[in-house]
């Protein structure tokens, strides 16, 4: 495992009842001034689903797969809710761990989605250790692409249309950070994983779960309105996500369900990379892989 004596899985973190839901918002957005409104209209997509995120049973899932692969131990630590990362790096000080690989469970470029991750690790360090290396962007590695693709191949072959209009879609993001390297990674690993499904058919990229003030741009076209626009079988597949976080069983399994409904569209969901084996080989190969180089601030930008 290269030069690390431990992984940590670094993660965005959910609630799991409805007691903890605003708090977990409350976290989620400090010191950003979203008015309390906006936070109870968020918190009833949680209520929507028992007040429950999926995202932490689904990261105990991928430790659970990962521990078997990989010769050192797996802890696990989030940025919203219980297990804190600050919590976690304590635990493995007290273990004797000197120098942790961290796997931050979003693949590509960006603020939210990888420059938070480190300001994340320089917050929960400590001073007397472990050292804490994150580890590099993964959307074009073959194991996430071989998942993501295998995801799609299920679900098309569920809708039973191999025609069917294969449409990415990833968290919309502010036109002011867009200018990292986001939408770049992700044309380039939807093409890949289009690629390796064989298809000649054009395919889309679309954004979904946009936040903030109306009057700020966001990336776009939205996947909603994205789906009023087509009159043919889709699959939409959640690129940007490595798990179903509540902006996927929300925005996608709820949402867009109900739009394709209205259009009388024919659509499945591909399921994200989650356990699957070649993603969970990443973990370790990533590991294995070269002395990662920190994102520079052009790619992954300060806000």
């Amino acid at each position: 495992m290269g030069n690390y004596d431990a992984l940590l899985i670094l993660s965005f973190g959910g609630p799991e009842g409805p007691g903890d839901v605003m708090p977990f918002l409350e976290n989620v957005v400090r010191g950003r001034n979203v008015p309390r409104e906006r936070l109870k209209e968020v918190a009833e997509h949680y209520y929507h689903f028992g007040g429950i995120s999926p995202i932490n049973q689904q990261n105990r899932d991928l430790i659970e797969a990962v521990r078997p692969t990989l010769d050192v131990p797996v802890y696990w630590g989030n940025r919203n809710w219980a297990p804190y990362g600050e919590d976690t790096v304590r635990q493995m000080r007290a273990d004797g761990v000197r120098r942790a690989a961290v796997f931050a469970t979003s693949a590509f470029a960006g603020y939210s989605s990888c420059r938070q991750y480190y300001e994340d690790i320089a917050r929960i360090s400590l001073p007397d250790g472990p050292e804490l290396v994150k580890l590099p962007h993964y959307g074009d590695h073959p194991g996430f692409v071989t998942a993501m693709a295998d995801r799609v191949r299920d679900a098309l072959a569920g809708l039973g249309r191999p025609d069917a209009r294969l449409v990415f879609t990833a968290h919309s993001i502010p036109l002011a950070h867009a200018k990292s390297a986001y939408e770049s990674e992700l044309r380039r690993s939807a093409e890949l994983v289009n690629q390796a499904l064989g298809r000649t058919q054009d395919w889309d990229l679309v954004w979904q779960s946009r936040s903030g003030p109306p009057q700020v741009p966001w990336l776009e076209p939205d996947v909603c309105d994205h789906l009023r626009t087509l009159d043919g079988p889709v699959v939409l597949a959640p690129i940007g996500f490595v798990s179903d976080h509540m902006e996927v069983v929300y925005d996608l399994d709820t949402e867009a369900v109900e739009v394709a409904g209205e259009r009388g569209l024919p659509m499945a969901r591909a399921a994200t990379v989650g356990t699957h084996p070649a993603f969970v080989r990443l973990v370790g190969e990533l590991m294995a892989g070269p002395e990662p180089v920190p994102c520079s601030t052009e790619t992954c930008p300060q806000v």
